[in-house]
């Protein structure tokens, strides 16, 4: 194998400057970043069809050559660029609704243009609306295979993307960064070969394969692409454990009675997961655990078991949650199992007035909070803790890397970190927990306590809101509680407040019987607490809310839930609300009202909550609808989502990539180097946090 390159990556630099600075803006700093810009799809410029035989409403765009017979700028109603092109066979019209003043002299009458686009029926005949054009001379040939159409920024033009990408090629150190036994055992293509087919594609490739990205050009880059993300993150994993850790490894006193003191038993899957933390935290390297499960599967009572173990071990447990109607549910829930059992346990968020701030902070300080919950205010300056030996941030994904680090690395000795546990009750599908979090161990809770009842959900019309009202009205008179959620409005917070007071007004007026509360996110967090107490009490029959209440509410009286406007709503938030009822032993039941017409991927969406009320294959088929962009959060910060591969179609690529990155790992230190190097440069770093 030749010796590895270890030069930084050569600057593409032969660009001239305006080019070069609109690179740079599209991250291409590098040959190897331009090689690797890889088209977005392909067109055919192979032929000219006569314009009579270039039909309208055809969704393939054609390709015509004729002659400008007229150019103006047009005002119907706005301005315009209408220019006329003629052959043989008959004219069409070429209009920019969006122009330069230089294309007016560029296209004046006798020039000769070949234009690509989809044509339509306009109001003065056939025509194309922006598109692809060049001017050339008669009988210029055409090109012999399919032309790619790269991502390009403003002002950045196809022809001078093409340019740049060939010059990069033309210096490009080719060497393969993966050994002959993997190309062979994977069936791989080799890199250059790849990289060259993708740019120029050859006359009879097959365009199909092109397309659907399952041609083996696109097959390798996307194995290496997945190599990369998976060797990085590996790294990662094993740099942690050069990390100290102080071992908490006394399950005391602390830990055996508030086991005993629950007024239940942990389920089977809540006692695994339990006994994997507990295995994990007694290291002497960082435990990094990602805690999933389903709504209502119980998570914090195994955050809080973890807990005792570090207090038992003579340490600080942190838990972090990111709005403080969640924190306050996990304060309340936890410091009533470990108050009677003689721990402190501190409360702090930003809310909370100058003096009871400074209070909390002292008591951290001086250690005598053994368990500190809150919100990121545990992260500000003045925060000073004794001794945390483990760090619980729970829906992770809201808060940003820079957040979850910095409570992590909070009042720590040099040389040792705190063990870490995320918890998320949005359950991430397998390839993707296997793509994105394979630097962390993944405990899962698949099994929801007894006596959770079903919810049953159903899809109903807006226009039946007279009768969602009725059982709204029923539902209160036999004694039970029900939510009323107000839609999403992502323009407006203000406009998503005013729909918030506008429906509590028009449901207080329809049902004056009832006790009607209002909690939304502009409230006080004392407002807002003292509604959802007056909910939790039964004071309150109906509660109109934002979605402050996706997670952490807990009333089990309530049993009958309305979201307005559902389809407004993600899969994931919705399953998260419905998760608020149900948690009682009455029948349960959740309302999706929708607007008409539904477009199919609202429709969609409210079919699979209709069919299934399983988390995981809520989030399965989520991935699928979206993508998994949102699923990760802020964790990515910095890391561009993967490019070429699909983690839904090339699931067996992110396995065989793994498999890779271990024995790489463990056999062949250049090659990871070297493959790093290529794929990920100076973005590694993104990674490993």
């Amino acid at each position: 194998m030749p010796a590895p390159n270890t030069k930084a990556p050569r600057p593409a630099s032969k660009a001239s400057g305006t080019v070069a600075d609109k690179l740079l803006r599209l991250g291409l700093r590098h040959d190897i970043d331009l090689a690797l810009h890889l088209p977005l799809r392909y067109e055919d410029e192979t032929q000219v069809v006569p314009i009579r035989d270039a039909h309208a409403g055809g969704s393939t765009p054609a390709q015509v050559e004729g002659v400008v017979t007229a150019c103006e700028i047009a005002y119907r109603p706005r301005r315009q660029l209408m220019v006329t092109i003629e052959d043989d066979s008959g004219a069409l019209v070429m209009r920019f609704l969006n122009f330069y003043g230089s294309q007016v002299k560029q296209l004046a009458a006798g020039t000769r243009v070949r234009a690509r686009g989809e044509v339509r029926h306009g109001f003065f005949g056939d025509e194309m609306v922006h598109p692809a054009y060049k001017v050339v001379v008669e009988g210029a040939p055409l090109p012999q295979a399919l032309t790619p159409v790269y991502p390009a920024g403003e002002g950045l033009s196809q022809a001078a993307l093409r340019s740049a990408i060939a010059q990069a090629m033309q210096r490009l150190d080719w060497h393969d960064t993966l050994p002959p036994a993997v190309l062979d055992k994977l069936s791989l293509w080799p890199f250059r070969p790849a990289v060259e087919l993708l740019h120029n594609p050859p006359p009879g490739v097959d365009e199909h394969a092109l397309a659907e990205r399952s041609h083996p050009a696109w097959i390798r880059m996307k194995f290496d692409e997945l190599l990369a993300q998976q060797l990085s993150l590996k790294r990662a994993q094993d740099a942690r454990r050069l990390h100290g850790a102080t071992p908490l490894a006394n399950v005391g006193q602390l830990s055996q009675a508030l086991l005993a003191s629950l007024p239940f038993r942990l389920t089977g899957a809540q006692q695994r997961v339990l006994a994997e933390i507990r295995h994990d935290i007694q290291q002497a390297w960082p435990m990094q655990r990602l805690l999933q499960g389903d709504v209502g599967s119980g998570k914090t009572v195994v955050a809080a078991l973890a807990a005792a173990q570090a207090i038992d071990s003579g340490f600080q447990a942190v838990l972090m949650a990111p709005t403080e109607i969640l924190a306050e549910q996990h304060f309340r829930k936890i410091a009533a199992w470990m108050a009677p059992l003689g721990v402190e346990v501190a409360w702090l968020t930003g809310s909370l007035k100058k003096k009871e701030k400074d209070a909390a902070r002292e008591r951290i300080a001086s250690g005598d909070a053994k368990l500190i919950v809150g919100t990121h205010a545990l992260i500000q300056d003045a925060v000073q803790f004794s001794g945390v030996g483990l760090v619980i941030v729970d829906e992770q994904h809201r808060f940003g890397v820079a957040q979850r680090l910095a409570l992590r690395n909070k009042g720590l000795e040099a040389a040792n970190q705190p063990h870490q546990m995320m918890m998320s009750a949005t359950p991430i599908p397998r390839t993707l927990a296997m793509t994105y979090y394979a630097d962390l161990e993944v405990s899962v809770i698949d099994e929801l306590p007894p006596g959770r009842t079903p919810v049953l959900t159903r899809i109903v019309d807006q226009n039946r809101r007279d009768e969602v009202i009725e059982r709204v009205r029923a539902a209160a008179v036999e004694g039970r509680q029900v939510y009323w959620v107000c839609p999403l409005i992502e323009e407006s917070e203000a406009l998503q407040l005013q729909t918030a007071t506008d429906t509590h007004a028009t449901l207080a007026a329809a049902l004056p019987e009832l006790q009607v509360g209002l909690v939304h996110g502009r409230m006080k967090p004392a407002e807002k607490q003292a509604v959802m107490d007056r909910f939790t009490g039964g004071e309150l029959h109906l509660l109109v809310a934002t979605t402050v209440i996706e997670v952490g509410v807990d009333v089990p009286n309530a049993s009958l839930m309305v979201i307005e406007h559902a389809e407004r709503f993600g899969l994931s938030q919705l399953h998260q609300l419905r998760g608020r009822v149900g948690r009682g032993s009455a029948a349960s039941v959740c309302l999706l009202l929708y607007q008409s017409p539904l477009g199919p991927v609202a429709r969609e969406r409210l079919a699979i909550m209709r069919e299934t009320a399983d988390g995981f294959e809520i989030s399965r088929r989520d991935l699928q609808l979206r993508g998994p962009g949102e699923f990760l959060g802020a964790r990515q910060s910095g890391q561009a989502m993967l490019r070429f591969a699909d983690l839904e179609t090339d699931q067996w690529l992110v396995e065989a990539a793994r498999d890779v990155a271990a024995s790489l790992l463990a056999q062949d230190e250049t090659t990871v180097e070297r493959h790093l190097a290529r794929w990920l440069g100076s973005r590694e770093d993104f990674l490993k946090a």
